[in-house]
């Protein structure tokens, strides 16, 4: 179900709901009951607003066509985002409602978003988002993996020729690591492997139109996805946690709803440095 402490606890609600309190257990073939896990708590555009106003940010609020557009748009220039949208995710995965997104297009995300974002070791792989119904054009996948807990292999058609790549016989440690093997090089391990999300219309209708929106622009139906927080905190909750850690990291724009944030409108005097708060994990 959900890896971690967390899914253990709602297997046990469950049981207790069905074999212990008698209630009937219905299943739907097909269908993700959990609907992605999206059990956390939700902050409406007006309640975030004004959460933000309290703190001093400053914030646009559009429309979800603009909103979605402009945050595509922005990926597409190679921004970092902050993505905060409807309910959080139960579990320690973030799987589109507390996410850091960026293009996995670009071989230098991976170490960018350790190193100035989530201020951990550079090494760390980062993961994919994709499509669900294109996911087998990028990833060797028998099925979905809403849940972001399985690995799989890099497809054939997206791995670069070896002529093409960009790592040498002379590479050692990290610059083999470093080395671009595919056409989305920042979610691709040394061994052409990657813990995959798949994004469907019905458990994740936001992010799947950000997705769509983002294919539209750049080909590439895949976002890096990674969990909205930095090295030594939990994934953010609040407006307001989101906030702080996208004035404290290296993160150029924040979506909150409908409200989209960008650096160079927030007061100097808000920010921060996330970097030495915390010590190593």
């Amino acid at each position: 179900m959900l890896c971690g402490d967390a899914g253990g606890a709602l297997g046990a609600a469950l049981v207790c709901h069905h074999m212990h309190l008698q209630n009937p257990r219905t299943v739907t073939p097909g269908q993700d009951s959990m609907f992605g896990a999206y059990l956390g708590p939700a902050f409406g555009d007006q309640d975030a607003a004004a959460r933000l106003e309290v703190i001093g940010a400053k914030f646009e609020i559009l429309s979800p066509e603009e909103r979605i557009a402009r945050t595509a748009q922005a990926l597409s220039e190679g921004q970092c985002i902050g993505w905060m949208n409807g309910r959080m995710e139960f579990g320690p995965r973030a799987l589109g409602a507390r996410s850091i997104l960026a293009d996995p297009r670009r071989p230098e995300m991976q170490k960018q978003l350790n190193l100035k974002v989530k201020f951990r070791e550079s090494f760390r792989p980062i993961a994919p988002a994709v499509l669900a119904e294109q996911a087998q054009d990028y990833f060797d996948l028998d099925g979905a993996s809403p849940y972001m807990l399985f690995t799989a292999d890099i497809a054939e058609a997206r791995r670069l020729p070896p002529e093409a790549q960009s790592e040498s016989e002379s590479d050692f440690g990290l610059e083999k690591l470093y080395a671009t093997r595919s056409d989305i090089p920042a979610v691709t391990h040394i061994d052409y492997s990657a813990r995959v999300q798949t994004v469907d219309a019905q458990s994740s209708p936001d992010f799947h139109a950000l997705l769509s929106a983002f294919d539209d622009l750049t080909g590439c139906p895949v976002l890096i996805n990674t969990s909205f927080n930095v090295r030594g905190e939990p994934i953010v909750c609040t407006p307001e946690d989101a906030f702080y850690c996208f004035i404290g990291t290296g993160l150029d724009m924040l979506v909150i709803g409908n409200l989209v944030l960008t650096k160079d409108q927030q007061n100097k005097s808000l920010f921060s440095e996330y970097k030495n708060k915390f010590g190593p994990d």
